[in-house]
């Protein structure tokens, strides 16, 4: 921490900003995996008690109740209201068969739903991609930095190189970690988000198959997948 303090009080503008860059990015980077984390663990229990209750209900309507209470994300609940939703007026929508009305107002809806989980996936991937570049980059400018006031002030030797160099090369440490909990987080959110994705669509299917039978308000008693 000392040698990166003593970089930052003898570096300039270029080397402040690259620290700063560096700084910005790793707050956004906990921030988004923070939230991210809370958000797809509640979802991913959300989906293991909400599916089986929705199919365990007597009506649509009861089913969608349930899903009230159970369904804190809103993915589940995208879904069903999608499905009960009838086409109305003389748009393209209401103009099509019953069976690709129900296809379509599904698809949007679990595309709504995924992409509420997979929000902040680009930023960390970009994150965890460029910031050991960025840090590089500072070590590069410290080096250039710290040799040009070497030179400059007339006296050279290992002694007065060594600790300009150390101290820039903190610059790289400091990208590195930015970048490995990012690339972390990314990895294990999209292994979370796949197993989201399949139980969605699994439900997304056996609700366009349960509207298609005309089975709306009718017993839902059915297995959950």
């Amino acid at each position: 921490m000392e040698g990166l303090t003593h970089f930052l009080e003898q570096s300039d503008t270029v080397g402040r900003g690259v620290a700063l860059l560096l700084l910005l990015m790793s707050i956004g980077a906990w921030a988004l995996i923070v939230w991210k984390t809370l958000v797809l663990r509640r979802t991913l229990k959300d989906l293991e008690r909400a599916i089986p209750a929705f199919w365990d209900a007597s009506s649509l309507d009861e089913g969608r109740a349930r899903l009230g209470g159970l369904d804190r994300e809103g993915v589940l609940t995208r879904l069903v209201d999608a499905a009960r939703q009838a086409a109305a007026g003389s748009s393209l929508a209401a103009q099509g068969s019953a069976e690709s009305q129900c296809t379509r107002r599904l698809r949007d809806a679990l595309q709504q739903g995924l992409g509420h989980l997979q929000f902040g996936q680009v930023v960390l991937a970009s994150i965890g991609s460029t910031s050991p570049f960025i840090g590089l980059f500072g070590t590069v400018w410290g080096i250039y930095h710290a040799l040009v006031a070497i030179g400059t002030g007339g006296a050279f030797s290992i002694d007065k190189v060594a600790g300009p160099v150390g101290e820039a090369l903190v610059m790289t440490a400091a990208g590195l970690a930015v970048a490995i909990p990012a690339v972390l987080a990314y990895n294990l959110f999209g292994k979370w988000i796949g197993q989201c994705e399949a139980q969605l669509e699994g439900f997304a299917h056996d609700l366009r198959e349960l509207m298609l039978d005309g089975a709306g308000p009718a017993t839902l008693r059915r297995q959950a997948h």
